[in-house]
């Protein structure tokens, strides 16, 4: 008998906020999340890391995006990156989870994802935590002399105690990398912030410092928090989403990370719903002061990319999209 699925329930919602780009993407998420959620009631934190020996400069948002991401219902959370900062900025996701309600169901969003739909009727597990399967097999990486993915897997999960053999999808052959636990760190979720971000800090600080000699020769920027993440979610008593989250990745959230890559993929319905929420004045004013979002969404460019692609028929690869996008003259980020 299967099981039940789980009943919804109050959360909250994390994203990262930072100068820059990033800031112009939580405006986006902020205005999609108000827009195409209504019923959602949680907490909405904006996790703002702040100037410290570990950024040069000053990573903070600038004053008019955070009054407005506030107006929208966030709440802007500042912490001190202690472990990461400029050299991993990936780390914020790590983290800025100590900005949350301790205690509380939580979900973590990238920045760059726009809300289409109800994230309130998503019955998420708190209790089996997980995260998306959006992803392809970009680790470890396939070298000469490489142990291969079973040595390499094994070896992280004995480095944290962990049962490597009750993650493995046996429906994936041997030195295949689906076999393996691994997930785009696009969004996860889990039932307390405070364990879940203590796990992911020292998880990540151990194998970023000291790795297993496994891993010699494998790259960890920018895949560190990919690497780590099935190991906290295992470890934490969850694993691979079940059906009844495909509205993430699907209906209810994209994950664009670029915008010309938005154009190019995403479905008319996303296209008309992302140009609806950039239209009043109040959030023009300031995506217009982003040069993508000027150009793309605003002045046309992203249609040209879309004009370069069949939605229906799109190249495996991302990186053919990239390199078709940048041949026509259109990249941004």
């Amino acid at each position: 008998m299967p099981a039940p699925l789980a009943q919804t329930q109050d959360f909250n919602i994390m994203i990262v906020g930072q100068g820059g780009r990033l800031e112009f993407e939580a405006l986006l998420f902020a205005a999609s999340l108000r827009a195409y959620s209504p019923k959602f009631r949680g907490g909405f934190f904006v996790a703002e890391p702040q100037p410290g020996p570990l950024w040069n400069g000053d990573p903070r948002m600038s004053a008019p995006v955070k009054e407005r991401l506030v107006a929208l219902g966030a709440q802007i959370a500042p912490f001190q990156s202690r472990h990461f900062g400029q050299s991993y900025p990936q780390g914020n996701k790590i983290e800025g989870l100590q900005v949350l309600p301790a205690g509380e169901p939580f979900v973590f969003f990238d920045t760059d994802t726009l809300v289409t739909g109800e994230l309130a009727d998503m019955p998420f597990d708190f209790a089996r935590p997980a995260a998306s399967m959006n992803r392809t097999g970009t680790w470890p990486v396939e070298e000469l002399y490489w142990p291969g993915y079973t040595a390499i897997w094994k070896s992280l999960y004995h480095r944290f105690g962990l049962d490597f053999e009750s993650a493995l999808d046996l429906t994936q052959p041997d030195e295949y990398w689906e076999r393996y636990l691994y997930f785009n760190a696009g969004w996860f979720f889990g039932a307390d912030p405070a364990e879940f971000g203590a796990r992911f800090t020292a998880y990540a600080v151990s194998v970023r410092d000291d790795p297993p000699d496994e891993l010699v020769i494998q790259p960890l920027d920018p895949w560190l928090d990919q690497v780590v993440l099935p190991l906290v979610i295992h470890a934490s008593g969850g694993g691979r989403p079940g059906p009844e989250l495909k509205g993430l990745d699907g209906d209810l959230t994209y994950h664009y990370r670029m915008l010309p890559l938005f154009y190019a993929t995403a479905t008319d319905k996303q296209v008309v719903l992302l140009e609806e929420i950039t239209a009043p004045n109040k959030i023009k004013k300031l995506l217009k002061l982003h040069d993508p979002f000027k150009r793309m969404v605003y002045q046309g460019r992203g249609a040209k990319v879309r004009a370069l692609f069949d939605q229906d028929n799109l190249p495996r690869h991302e990186r053919a999209i990239r390199n078709q996008i940048k041949s026509a003259g259109f990249w941004m980020r």
